[in-house]
């Protein structure tokens, strides 16, 4: 990890470079090398501040944190670093998993060619139970809209069945309607 310090109206001091590359280091588990970090840290009337740009392998991560001690600067902005570098790590590897190939899905590939399934049953982990009331489709699109739901269970009262209405990541509104 390569950790660039700049000190801004404060004294430098080894131990507070010490200080910054130990806490800093916390952030490897997380990101993959090449590291590259830029701290500054800065010295006002009656605060201390703390920032960093923090470049990995595609990764950027930014933080600024401020306290009357120069330390507990440090140490809310390495909190604030972890963990938005965990969290973009969770999403990196759920991008990887969806991706949708044979190896990461866990099937094996035998010696002879075929392929052995060794992926595991999704499982309910949540039920809800959910009231349709009767209504009409545009009622049902304006309560969705009201709502900050992805979808909305009604029952559509000029068929009298089950419907649900889902918003569509191109901005429009789908409908699924119930048959048989």
């Amino acid at each position: 990890m390569q950790i660039n310090i700049s000190f801004r109206h404060i004294e430098a001091s080894d131990a507070v470079k010490l200080y910054v590359e130990d806490k800093l280091g916390r952030l490897k588990k997380y990101l993959e090398e090449p590291i590259e970090a830029h701290v500054v840290l800065r010295g006002e009337k009656f605060r201390r501040i703390a920032e960093v740009s923090l470049d990995a392998s595609g990764v950027r991560l930014n933080g600024a944190e401020e306290t009357d001690d120069m330390y507990s600067s440090i140490d809310l902005l390495v909190d604030n670093l972890e963990a938005q570098a965990a969290r973009k790590s969770r999403e990196k590897i759920s991008r990887r998993r969806s991706s949708g190939t044979v190896k990461e899905l866990g099937a094996a590939v035998e010696p002879n060619g075929s392929v052995q399934d060794n992926v595991r049953e999704p499982r309910v982990i949540r039920a809800e139970q959910v009231y349709a009331k009767p209504m009409d489709i545009d009622e049902a699109v304006m309560q969705l809209n009201l709502t900050s739901s992805e979808f909305l269970v009604f029952t559509n009262r000029s068929t009298n069945r089950v419907n649900v209405l889902y918003k569509r990541k191109d901005g429009n509104i789908g409908l699924i309607e119930t048959v048989g």
